[in-house]
């Protein structure tokens, strides 16, 4: 069955965090499953992705490797959090049919570490570096929100799906404000790839032409929001369409050579869970970059909390000579805040792979 009130997931951590946008992106994703009673919904995954598993309704049983025994109840403030996260859980038992909800990890962690990103308008609108060369309606964390441009498919499958989340900011930092006119050529077919486009104000038109003998083909029409010009960019392929503006607007831009260093991840070191643990042994301290909300349903003995849409503003309450070991559930947000500690002169290293990968 599937969701079609995103207000169900208000009810689960860490999706009740997420923007409208990002809810209403996931709620089109997710279905309600339902369990029959004596049967073990864990061991019912048939996707190979890493998914959360989340009790909607009924009672399920819970067994630990450690012979402890639990009933979780749907709805209640236990129910909040994945029940597959609980540390040491072996196996559980639906003990009356239960409704349970999947949602894929790697995607849902996309989309927190983008809303994070986002969130941080402080450290992006008081940046005066930031705004200094575009003066955007929008600001950068209006635009990393525009679940068009970046929706969560094209953030885990798309070109984008190859851009650190730590060089977000510096594309916007780098990109140009220009004005444009109806019936303008931005990309013409068969030229080289040259920049990358997002619409901020005004109407364009896609066509290709197909058969020299006809007129070209009207293949998309782009509006407010939209982008284009990715995909020659990072092929170093022709372009395989016309763009031309239907309206005046406005846009900003992005040269190749912008765009493919942009590409490139942030030289951050990662470290494996025994060089980790050897190195707080030292004196190096745990933190935790996700919500607090995460962080104290399930986080590291020791370590402290450093969510990624506050790191901005915890830089100057840090200490210096201290090294700061980051981790999260799969290193995408630790990796986009040790980035940020590293521009700050911090010594900041990433657990590799993030705790997913290395259960403690």
């Amino acid at each position: 069955m599937a969701i079609t009130d995103k207000s169900l997931l208000e009810q689960f951590e860490p999706i009740a965090s997420l923007s409208e946008g990002r809810k209403q992106e996931l709620a089109e994703l997710c279905f309600i499953e339902k369990v029959n009673k004596d049967i073990d919904p864990l061991r019912m995954n048939v996707s190979k992705a890493a998914q959360a598993l989340y009790l909607v309704k009924g009672d399920l049983g819970l067994r630990f490797s450690d012979e402890r025994k639990a009933i979780l109840r749907g709805g209640t403030d236990a129910a909040r959090h994945p029940v597959n996260h609980y540390n040491k859980l072996q196996d559980s038992i639906a003990l009356t049919e239960v409704d349970i909800m999947r949602v894929d990890m790697d995607l849902l962690d996309i989309m927190m570490t983008w809303d994070q990103l986002s969130g941080d308008e402080a450290g992006i609108k008081n940046n005066e570096k930031a705004i200094k060369k575009v003066d955007v309606q929008r600001s950068a964390g209006d635009w990393m929100n525009d679940t068009g441009v970046f929706s969560a498919f094209n953030l885990q499958s798309g070109v984008f799906s190859r851009l650190p989340p730590a060089n977000v900011e510096a594309m916007f930092k780098r990109m140009d404000k220009i004005t444009v006119t109806a019936g303008q050529v931005m990309m013409q077919q068969g030229g080289e790839g040259d920049y990358y486009y997002l619409i901020e104000k005004g109407i364009a038109e896609v066509t290709r032409v197909i058969d020299t003998s006809q007129p070209p083909v009207l293949l998309a029409t782009l509006k407010e929001g939209s982008s284009f010009g990715e995909e020659a960019l990072v092929s170093d392929n022709k372009r395989n369409a016309t763009i031309t503006m239907k309206t005046d607007g406005e846009l900003l831009r992005l040269n190749k050579k912008d765009f493919v260093e942009l590409l490139k991840a942030p030289l951050i070191n990662q470290i494996s869970m025994d060089e980790a643990q050897a190195k707080v042994a030292s004196g190096a301290v745990w933190a935790d970059t996700r919500l607090p909300s995460e962080y104290k349903y399930d986080h590291i003995e020791g370590a402290v909390n450093f969510p990624l849409n506050e790191i901005r503003q915890l830089v100057d309450t840090l200490d210096n000579s201290k090294e700061y070991i980051l981790y999260c559930q799969t290193g995408r947000r630790s990796l986009a805040a040790a980035f940020v500690l590293a521009q700050s002169g911090l010594k900041a290293v990433v657990l590799a792979g993030g705790t997913r990968q290395t259960k403690m």
